[in-house]
C-alpha cells in the first residue's frame, strides 16, 4: 500500500535459516514485526485463526506497505502445514507469570529478586518497564500462542530473558 524503500513486492520470498538469521540486507523494520512469529514457530506455536496454523501474517511498520506471510518449511522448502479447525476457537489468552529469577545491580523500576508480575495474553503489564517488556514479549507471544522449550526443565517456562539495561534483571 505504498513504496517500499527495499522494493519488496508481492510473490517476494526470503529463507530464515532460523529465527536468528536473517537474510542480509533484509529490512529491520520488518524483521522487528516479524520476529515474534519467527520465534514462536520455531518453538512449536499454533495460530488456530489462521487457514495453515503454523502461518501468521504480519504487516510492515512503516504504514503496511507490505504484508508479510510466515510460515515453516521443512528441508526440502515445502510449506508444513496444519488446517485451522473447523470452528476456529477465538482468542484464549493465557495467564503467565513473570518471576525476577535474579538481580545483580541497581534497576530504575527497583525489581528484586523474587518479584512477581502478572501477564494475561498479550495485556502489557500496567507499570511494566517497556525495555523489559520489549525483550520479553517474543516469550510470552510465543508461549501464549501453546510453544515449548523442550531445553528447559519446565518447557512451558524460558529461565534466561535478560534485560537489555546493563543485563542487571534476570526474569524467568
Amino acid at each position: 500500500e505504498g513504496y517500499c524503500y527495499h522494493m519488496y513486492e508481492v510473490g517476494h520470498q526470503f529463507i530464515f535459516e532460523d529465527f536468528t538469521h536473517p537474510p542480509e540486507h533484509f529490512c529491520a523494520g520488518a524483521l522487528h514485526s516479524i520476529f515474534p512469529c519467527l520465534y514462536a514457530l520455531t518453538f512449536g506455536a499454533e495460530f488456530p485463526f489462521m487457514d495453515n496454523m503454523f502461518s501468521l501474517k504480519t504487516t510492515c511498520p512503516d504504514g503496511k506497505k507490505v504484508e508479510f506471510l510466515t510460515e515453516l518449511i521443512d528441508e526440502q522448502g515445502q510449506v508444513i502445514a496444519k488446517p485451522k479447525p473447523q470452528t476456529p476457537t477465538g482468542p484464549v489468552p493465557k495467564t503467565m507469570e513473570i518471576e525476577v529469577k535474579e538481580c545483580t545491580g541497581k534497576c530504575f523500576y527497583g525489581y528484586k529478586t523474587g518479584d512477581k508480575i502478572t501477564v494475561k495474553g498479550l495485556e502489557t503489564p500496567e507499570g511494566f518497564c517497556g525495555a523489559a517488556y520489549h525483550m520479553m514479549f517474543p516469550v510470552l507471544f510465543a508461549l501464549n500462542f501453546g510453544a515449548q522449550f523442550s531445553f528447559e526443565e519446565n518447557p512451558s517456562s524460558l529461565s534466561m530473558p535478560t534485560c537489555p539495561d546493563g543485563g542487571h534483571i534476570i526474569f524467568k
